[in-house]
């Protein structure tokens, strides 16, 4: 039985991905290039767009090119320990309590800010003498 033909447009479509975007993970390596129709078409099989959906939740979920190209590569070899992809994840998670940490204490002074804020003319306002400094 031969595989399914899908179109580029099918890909971004069903993923949320530009094409230029799709074109951008093939020229990058994370997404194999596509056989061609004798039209000289991308012919895309169901594996690339099991690869794209892995590729498009990595990198919502923040996960770096990087990160994602080594998941991949380690996800390609089955047989393989997780152990790699667990360390990557844990890397990642450090992160995201780092940047959380980061946000909470901007949220902390932003609204220490906005609470001392005189709300009369810019040229007394305390928000923008101390974005200023």
């Amino acid at each position: 039985m031969e595989a399914r033909s899908l179109t580029i447009g099918y890909l971004a479509r069903e993923t949320g991905t530009k094409v230029e975007t799709i074109r951008f993970y093939e020229k990058s390596g994370l997404l194999p290039e596509p056989a061609r129709t004798a039209g000289n078409y991308r012919a895309y099989e169901e594996a690339h767009l099991k690869r794209l959906h892995f590729i498009r939740r990595a990198r919502d979920l923040g996960f770096s090119l990087d990160e994602v190209r080594a998941m991949l590569t380690l996800s390609d070899d089955s047989t393989r320990s997780c152990e790699a992809v667990d360390e990557i994840a844990r890397i990642h998670r450090d992160e995201v309590v780092r940047k959380i940490a980061d946000l909470t204490a901007l949220k902390k002074e932003l609204d220490r800010m906005i609470s001392h804020s005189s709300h009369g003319a810019i040229a007394d306002c305390r928000i923008i003498e101390a974005l200023s400094n």
